[in-house]
């Protein structure tokens, strides 16, 4: 029951796509989807650029941990790996909360894909685990992103000014939340 929980396969509700477990069988092109530019100049530096085939099947492996509480997707569409979406559940003081991130391949954007897989998974986060608060912190110039939460009903919470740093620059960061109504 708890691989099930953890580990869903989701619907979302455009033609082609849904949300589900990685499989080491992913790794190949995961590896050649993530390793863009453009993808990691707005994800953490754990994020590795160059993206090569050992970080694919490091990931998988990692993602795949069955003691682990957090829920790893893989973005599925037209029936390949074309990116990742994930919630981070947060402890202490802060267990109400966790945090939603995610990626996409670069020839899927513009199509509603992440704004319907954030939809799909903050509401399957909500109704199957005791939180009441999810949240993205993204670079204030990703403005891709910020149309993606806003679109998913997430609301703009706060600028964090020169709070984080990406290529030796430092830069500021918004901070999106939506709450368990």
């Amino acid at each position: 029951m708890a691989e099930t929980l953890l580990r869903p396969t989701l619907a979302v509700p455009l033609a082609g796509v849904r949300l589900r477990p990685w499989h080491l069988h992913d790794a190949p092109v995961l590896a050649e989807t993530a390793n863009d530019r453009g993808i990691w100049q707005n994800l953490r530096d754990v994020f590795p650029h160059p993206y090569q085939l050992q970080d694919a099947y490091w990931y998988i492996g990692m993602v795949s941990d069955p003691d682990s509480r957090d829920v790893h997707l893989a973005i599925e569409v037209e029936g390949e790996a074309a990116g990742a979406i994930s919630v981070l559940f947060k402890d202490d003081i802060n267990r109400c909360s966790a945090e939603i991130g995610y990626w996409l391949g670069r020839r899927h954007w513009g199509r509603g894909i992440v704004t319907e897989a954030v939809k799909v998974l903050t509401a399957y986060t909500f109704a199957h685990f005791d939180i009441s608060r999810l949240y993205a912190e993204i670079f204030a110039r990703n403005a891709g992103s910020a149309r993606v939460l806003t679109k998913a009903g997430y609301q703009l919470e706060a600028r964090l000014q020169k709070s984080i740093v990406k290529e030796g620059v430092v830069q500021d960061a918004l901070l999106f939340a939506a709450l368990k109504s």
